[in-house]
């Protein structure tokens, strides 16, 4: 069975993460997050800080 969580940036969707054994495996839901494409993460406050920091540099880029 396989859990699947939505990953939101400022009421904005980053991806979902689903499950995979005791990590959680990212898919982008937006080209802005594609970096971090089948990534894998501990938790999912690991994934929700790595798509923050992702949308953080690119506002920073937009400036």
């Amino acid at each position: 069975m396989s859990d699947a969580y939505v990953i939101e940036v400022s009421s904005r969707t980053a991806g979902i993460v689903v499950r995979d054994g005791r990590n959680f495996c990212f898919h982008a839901a937006h080209q802005d997050f594609h970096s971090l494409e089948r990534r894998t993460f501990a938790s999912l406050v690991a994934a929700q800080n790595a798509a923050s920091r992702c949308a953080e540099q690119i506002r920073k880029l937009m400036r």
